[in-house]
C-alpha cells in the first residue's frame, strides 16, 4: 500500500496562502534537497483545482528547473475538482466524484508515495477522511496576520511529530503522522 503524504509551506501563524512570494526569500540548499527527495520518492501527485491550476500554467513552461521539472511534468496528476472541464497539462486525470474512494484505490495500488502539495481544502478533506499518512509541514519565520490556513477553525487531527529540522534559512521541517 502507497503512502499519501501532504506537504506544505506554512507561515509561523500558519498561513498556507501563496499570494506573496513571502517562502522565496527563505530557499537553502537543505531545503532543496528535501523537497527534490520528497517528489522523487513519489511517483504520483494529487492536487486540489486551484493548485493544479498554477502548477499547469507554471510547470510546462519552464526549462531550467532539470530533473526537478521534468519529474514534475511527467508524473501523473490526479486533479480533485467538481468543475474543472479539461486537465491539459501532461499525464493529467481528474477525480470529480467519490474522492474518498478514488484516493483509497490509488493508495491500493503499488507505487511509491502519492504526493498532495499546497491543496489546502482538499488537504483537510483526506486528513478528516484518514486518508493522510503523513504532513510534511515546512514552516517559514514569517507572520502574515491573515490568509487561508491549512488548519482553519475547529479541531483539527491528532498528531504525532516523528522528524524535525531547522535548515540554514531558518524554515523549519516538521513531520507527522496522524494519530490512529
Amino acid at each position: 500500500m502507497r503512502r499519501l503524504i501532504v506537504s506544505e509551506l506554512l507561515t509561523l501563524d500558519g498561513v498556507m496562502e501563496d499570494s506573496t512570494p513571502w517562502h522565496r526569500d527563505y530557499r537553502s540548499p537543505e531545503s532543496g534537497q528535501f523537497k527534490s527527495g520528497e517528489l522523487f520518492g513519489s511517483d504520483t501527485l494529487l492536487l486540489g483545482r486551484v493548485t493544479y491550476g498554477g502548477f499547469a500554467d507554471y510547470w510546462p513552461t519552464v526549462t531550467d528547473t532539470g530533473a526537478f521539472g521534468e519529474r514534475m511534468n511527467s508524473l501523473p496528476k490526479y486533479v480533485v475538482s467538481g468543475t474543472l472541464k479539461e486537465a491539459h497539462w501532461n499525464n493529467s486525470h481528474i477525480i470529480r466524484e467519490n474522492i474518498a474512494g478514488e484516493v483509497a484505490r490509488l493508495k491500493a495500488q503499488e507505487g511509491q508515495d502519492i504526493l498532495v502539495y499546497g491543496s489546502g481544502e482538499l488537504s483537510r478533506f483526506l486528513l478528516a477522511q484518514g486518508l493522510v499518512d503523513q504532513l510534511n509541514l515546512l514552516i517559514y519565520p514569517v507572520v502574515l496576520g491573515q490568509g487561508k490556513r491549512l488548519f482553519g477553525e475547529g479541531a483539527g487531527p491528532n498528531l504525532t511529530l516523528t522528524d524535525s529540522r531547522t535548515f540554514s534559512s531558518g524554515v523549519v521541517l516538521l513531520q507527522y503522522h496522524p494519530a490512529r
